[in-house]
């Protein structure tokens, strides 16, 4: 009778661990580049059901990954070699942990020997993305791989969600180990909190009984705690004036009674007025950033600040917190559903909220009929899409329009790059949006300045069938740069204005891309209708305005009420 040797024949290799070990966490897609040091992970993946989005750039390929993740809630993967090929994601990571994006990004690596011997395409990834991950791994033994991807999962996925960096050795990947890995995981040293403590929202409740004049702050935490119906519900059963931070936008219809609009530097007069006369101001997922909170030490002074947050360490960090309340969002305001209606009444407060809201809201020039003013832009696609698109923003001036002049309807709708700022985020990103929702209409905003950062990601739209419509809002400069130096720097204008342009349109074209050029106001409904009408990816440039500036506006150092522009 012949021996079998069964333990040797469940042997796998590291490629392989990885290759199962994804499907086993659901993985639908990785966005990746191949390179020597990951050719055994792709040799793996060539028959595996997993599909790798092959973008041109790896910049692409995590900037892709994260709408992904933003648009979806799962984990988006990415896959590149070592050297440059991890160096190049260190933005995207760095964006991912800004913005709290769940991302296992699996990063090639010389062989154990090799390490720390200057190898060829060797980069101490561990030492670079330390700062920027929520938490990294150096695979040395191959025993240990089923483990490391359960974990990065479960880290990357729970708690305050954002990057996690696995770091491969490639002769780790040829190894081979009878290891599993049971899941779900646990790790005694990684346990988020994500029950609130009762009497701190019994506290708070106390609180806005008797408050006069309270508002509610919604951000991104909202929607990664998948909360917007409890939100919506306790803001309509207690009647609270609420504003959201940019992340935040889309968790309540732009015409929502009680909402007030995006609050910070380029937020509506209302919502930054009621932030700074609020006698309570209830944080339900923002980290109180620069951009909203834009004097910190000023903030809310009025107030009684009350804070919910997932991460511990946010609370108390920027404004000074009297009620900290560390849980899910989701899980806290289910709590405070439970308590009866308020016997206190704002209604006069509320009052005040909405008159502002009304007699002061987001203008422009709309008598001026020689150029395209970028509002009219966004306008005009947010009519033609019914408020009902996934909108991507890159970072600039249109960034800010974008977030002013759409009428976004529900959350993960605005999918943008917003602690980090990164330009050369809007095209992947918007790539990776409509991986995620092939069946729904992606539009990406971007400006002429960051469309040249990263639109070789062109050539897989095509390649994959994926219908997404790019407004690339021309004003031939860079145009946030240039409105901080016309305003601040005496008009001084260094290096934010180019004096060449490539035929944006002729390059689009070049990737087997429609495209159209805009530039008579009389033109822009019908031409961006037709286009919008078009089946398959379209790029419309629009020449704007090349002087328009993003108002109101918050200038450096001041508080909330001290807008210019209004």
């Amino acid at each position: 009778m012949e021996n079998i040797d069964y333990q040797a024949s469940h042997l796998r290799t590291g490629a392989q661990v990885l290759v199962d070990s994804l499907q086993e966490q659901g993985v639908e897609m990785i966005f990746g580049y191949p390179g020597g040091a990951v050719l055994p992970l792709y040799d793996q993946l060539y028959d595996a059901a997993i599909p790798n989005i092959l973008t041109r750039h790896e910049q692409g390929a995590i900037h892709a990954a994260e709408g992904y993740a933003k648009a979806t809630g799962h984990v988006g993967v990415v896959l590149v070699t070592s050297g440059p090929g991890a160096t190049n994601v260190v933005t995207g990571i760095a964006d991912a942990m800004s913005d709290s994006v769940p991302l296992v990004v699996i990063t090639g690596q010389v062989a154990v020997p090799g390490i720390g011997k200057d190898a060829f395409q060797e980069a101490d990834i561990l030492g670079i993305t330390l700062p920027i991950t929520k938490h990294n791994y150096q695979v040395r033994c191959v025993d240990d791989l089923p483990k490391v991807i359960a974990e990065a999962f479960h880290i990357a996925s729970t708690g305050r969600k954002g990057p996690v960096v696995i770091d491969l050795p490639k002769d780790i990947t040829l190894q081979e180990t009878a290891e599993t890995c049971s899941l779900p995981i646990t790790r005694k040293s990684y346990q988020p909190n994500a029950e609130p403590s009762r009497l701190q929202i019994e506290k708070l409740m106390h609180v806005l009984e008797k408050a006069q004049r309270p508002v509610v702050l919604a951000g991104a935490g909202v929607i990664a705690a998948e909360a917007a119906a409890e939100l919506n519900a306790f803001i309509a059963k207690y009647k609270l004036p609420t504003v959201t931070t940019l992340l935040g936008l889309g968790l309540l219809p732009n015409d929502h009674q009680f909402f007030l609009g995006m609050g910070g530097m380029h937020g509506t007069y209302a919502a930054n007025m009621a932030l700074s006369e609020a006698d309570l101001i209830i944080n339900i997922g923002s980290r109180f950033d620069d951009r909203l909170a834009t004097a910190g030490s000023q903030f809310g002074k009025q107030a009684i600040v009350a804070h919910i947050d997932i991460d511990p360490v946010e609370i108390g960090k920027i404004v000074e917190t009297k009620i900290p309340i560390v849980g899910d969002a989701k899980a806290a305001l289910q709590q405070m559903l439970r308590y009866p209606p308020t016997r206190g009444t704002w209604s006069a407060w509320s009052d005040l909220c909405q008159t502002r809201k009304t007699e002061k809201p987001y203008r422009y020039d709309r008598t001026q009929a020689q150029e395209i003013k970028p509002q009219k832009v966004i306008e005009e696609v947010g009519r033609l899409t019914k408020g009902e698109a996934y909108v991507i923003t890159d970072v600039g001036q249109h960034q800010m329009w974008v977030a002013q002049y759409y009428p976004f309807r529900f959350p993960k709708q605005l999918i943008t790059s917003g602690g980090l700022g990164t330009m050369g985020y809007g095209i992947p990103a918007g790539i990776g949006v409509q991986f995620a929702h092939p069946e729904k209409m992606v539009v990406v905003f971007v400006g002429d300045g960051g469309f040249q950062m990263t639109n070789q990601e062109f050539a897989i739209l095509n390649e994959y069938g994926l219908n997404v419509k790019f407004v690339l809002l021309n004003n031939r400069s860079l145009g946030m740069v240039r409105q901080w130096q016309e305003t601040f720097h005496g008009k001084r204008r260094s290096a934010s204005v180019f004096a060449q342009q490539p035929d944006f349109v002729k390059l689009a074209q070049a990737y087997g891309i429609e495209g159209c050029r805009i530039d008579e106001p009389t033109q822009l409904s019908a031409m961006l209708a037709e286009a919008f009408a078009h089946t398959g990816p379209q790029l419309i440039e629009v020449m704007v305005s090349p002087s328009e500036h993003v108002l109101p506006m918050i200038p450096p150092g001041k508080a909330n009420h001290e807008m210019m522009g209004v």
